[in-house]
């Protein structure tokens, strides 16, 4: 497993963690100070601006987990993944993402892009 692809795991992890403290302690250990997160939905910089975001998606899709949709794809300091959003009970994802990220080479990220090829309607 590269580092990358662990990297990318616990970024995941991060949106499927439910307390909150303990988010935002992830948060902090995981990304640099000044890391910036940008999809189609939001563009913010910062722990509390990453923070905010996951809040806010893991409160509109209650009941849903995010898992890693295939292999990491890595080179050099960067990574990109598709992901999905499930039930979790099981059953159809009802969003599906690709994400790049930019990692400090010192195992921080300090860029996420984000892409949504499927959400819902409504959402």
């Amino acid at each position: 497993m590269s580092d990358l692809t662990e990297l990318a795991g616990r970024y995941i992890a991060i949106w499927n963690e439910p307390d909150e403290a303990k988010r935002a302690a992830a948060i902090a250990e995981l990304y640099t100070a000044d890391a910036t997160y940008t999809d189609p939905l939001a563009d913010v910089r910062g722990h509390d601006g990453i923070g905010a975001v996951i809040t806010g998606a893991r409160d509109q899709f209650k009941g849903f987990e995010f898992k890693i949709l295939g292999d990491v794809d890595a080179n050099h300091h960067i990574a990109r993944f598709r992901w999905e959003l499930v039930p979790e009970s099981g059953g159809e994802n009802i969003v599906i993402g690709f994400d790049v990220v930019v990692s400090d080479g010192a195992g921080k990220i300090k860029t996420v892009c984000g892409f949504l090829d499927k959400v819902p309607a409504g959402a």
